[in-house]
């Protein structure tokens, strides 16, 4: 049994009806301008329980993840319905507003969409001119959000290896080269992962700088025109077609302060078979400079003879935004807060994809599995006693366009950081039915672990570290946001050593999902999802988050990881 409401026109006063009989309903007070149109989606709101179950969780992935919402696009009417929808169901279940009074934190965002038809990327090669295939063979985007139309011309090539500038470990592909004006060619992930050398940044573990976020940022710090990244499969721990379906249509950003005037002109991919061609036309070796670019000493190398030249036209948008948030507030210590972390936002809609053919990204394990999760745990804990601290419920946009929504909140928080005693973040769990244990990302990090591990021990399971440290899923999702600026963050995902298939089946589940749904138009929800790892995945950290919250503990991270020092600096007021 559902109950069904209409999102337009009162949501368009920025004040929507009543979900159900007796219920309140969020409005948007924060925004400063509708966003939600009158032609938004009907909305539909699960009969819940106060309980952690399978049927109120695939409801809510099943709304979330409906054509109706069009891909949760960030900015788009149907998206931000989505939104809408959210903040309507913290309010049904008993959450108060957790901004000021406001339900909503406005994201002032920019959307930029490249003009295929117009727009190129071509490379002159010893005078000859390559142009390369927007989407098959390149993407190519411009953050820079002041103008509808950027260019370089004749822009001299620089292999700079893997693009990372790390004094703290004595490596700088950069040493020794000035690539003003110039176009960057670099690998993805880290020296040190293709040739499994533990000596060098993570090894097979990506580390921030394998992040493409990071190559680019990095680049335009050099005072680059361009930056360019080669795509390989295992070392970005996905294919081509994420890239594709990820780097075309809409580009979502923050809007910049200085408008983009500081970023590299043009960013792109471009696929390894074409990037091996423009090597040899250098009369280069990719295979031999993969291998010198992870040893120590390594110098950039001027690709000698080829230039590139682009022109992008492209739709500016300026748009809002939101983040969503719902609070309990504990009886004793309401300042303090436990946070649950997840992001609602997905792709959206691709209209660039050929006629008669599926173009919305739904997102149902990504993310609308997260979402629904927090939303059963808020339920929960509606019904139980007042916890002593305030239990903080937080979805935030963006995040598929650079986990964009929890950085504004880490630069912007309602709730000072210093008083998030720890968080949780929930992103894409898998419906592969129970497991016998849970994969911890980024393991050995915080004391949240051993909160968990006592969970884990009751339940006669086990903690594992990630299985796949090479994909660097610690950088890349939203609880890294917080992390940053020193609050303790647990991101904890479903087993992979399945009750049902042991080990095998959890890690063939996890590959099937990269290969055919990962950022795809096949991510949606299906009746025959195996819900249980999402129960479990909820039943652990609604007990985990219960007893954080009934405690006086504050965890700390452990002795020699990278944010303990920011978070005592931050505790103590600096």
């Amino acid at each position: 049994m559902t109950v069904r409401i209409a999102m337009g026109a009162a949501v368009l006063a920025l004040a929507a009806c009543s979900p159900t009989d007796g219920a309140t309903t969020a409005d948007d007070t924060t925004s400063t301008a509708a966003i939600v149109d009158a032609n938004a989606p009907e909305a539909v709101f699960p009969d819940s329980t106060a309980e952690i179950t399978a049927a109120d969780i695939g409801a809510r992935v099943a709304e979330l993840a409906d054509d109706k919402y069009e891909g949760r696009g960030p900015g788009t009417p149907a998206g931000e319905a989505s939104a809408q929808w959210i903040a309507d169901e913290m309010a049904r279940i008993g959450l108060e507003p957790g901004n000021n009074g406001s339900y909503f934190q406005t994201v002032e965002m920019v959307g930029q969409t490249v003009d295929p038809s117009t727009s190129s990327l071509t490379i002159t090669a010893n005078g000859e001119e390559i142009p390369l295939a927007l989407g098959s063979q390149a993407v190519y985007v411009s953050l820079h959000q002041d103008k509808q139309s950027v260019s370089i011309e004749d822009s001299p090539l620089v292999f700079v290896g893997y693009g990372v500038n790390a004094p703290e470990v004595g490596w700088n592909d950069y040493e020794g080269v000035d690539v003003t004006g110039k176009t960057v060619v670099m690998f993805v992930n880290d020296p040190g992962f293709i040739t499994n050398d533990d000596s060098l940044f993570g090894g097979r573990a990506m580390t921030y700088y394998g992040r493409w976020t990071y190559k680019y940022e990095e680049a335009s710090r050099q005072g680059a025109a361009a930056a360019i990244l080669i795509h390989e499969s295992e070392p970005a721990s996905y294919g081509w077609e994420v890239v594709q379906n990820s780097w075309t249509g809409e580009q979502a950003n923050l809007v910049l302060a200085d408008g983009g005037a500081s970023r590299t002109l043009v960013d792109g991919w471009v696929q390894l078979d074409v990037a091996t061609d423009l090597f040899n036309r250098a009369g280069l070796d990719i295979d031999e400079l993969r291998t010198a670019a992870n040893q120590r000493g390594f110098t950039a190398v001027p690709m000698k003879g080829l230039t590139a030249s682009a022109t992008i036209n492209q739709k500016v948008e300026f748009r809002d935004s939101r983040n969503v948030v719902g609070t309990l507030p504990g009886a004793e210590r309401p300042d303090e807060h436990v946070l649950f972390t997840a992001h609602w936002d997905h792709l959206g809609v691709n209209r660039d994809i050929r006629e008669n053919v599926d173009k919305i990204f739904n997102g149902a394990v990504d993310n609308a599995t997260g979402v629904a999760i927090i939303l059963d745990i808020a339920e929960k804990m509606a019904a139980d006693p007042t916890p002593a601290r305030s239990v903080t419920f937080l979805a935030v946009t963006l995040e598929e366009s650079g986990l964009l929504g929890s950085a504004y909140f880490a630069d912007n928080p309602f709730i000072p950081l210093n008083k998030i005693v720890g968080g949780i973040n929930i992103d894409a769990v898998l419906p592969t039915g129970e497991a016998n244990d849970m994969v911890v990302v980024g393991y050995g990090a915080s004391e949240l672990e051993d909160l968990l591990k006592e969970i884990i021990d009751e339940q006669g399971r086990t903690i594992v570290p990630d299985p796949e440290p090479e994909a660097g899923y610690f950088y890349r999702s939203d609880h890294i946001s917080l992390a940053k600026k020193g609050v303790p963050m647990l991101y904890a995902d479903a087993g992979v050593d399945l009750v049902d298939g042991g080990v095998s089946a959890g890690i063939a589940a996890g590959e099937a999902y990269r290969l055919r749904a990962y950022h795809a138009v096949t991510d949606e929800y299906s009746t025959d999802w195996q819900l249980g790892s999402l129960v479990q995945v909820a039943e652990t950290d609604y007990e985990l988050a219960k007893r954080l919250a009934n405690s006086d503990q504050w965890p700390e991270w452990y002795d020699g990881n990278e944010f303990k020092a920011t978070r005592e600096a931050s505790l103590a007021g600096e």
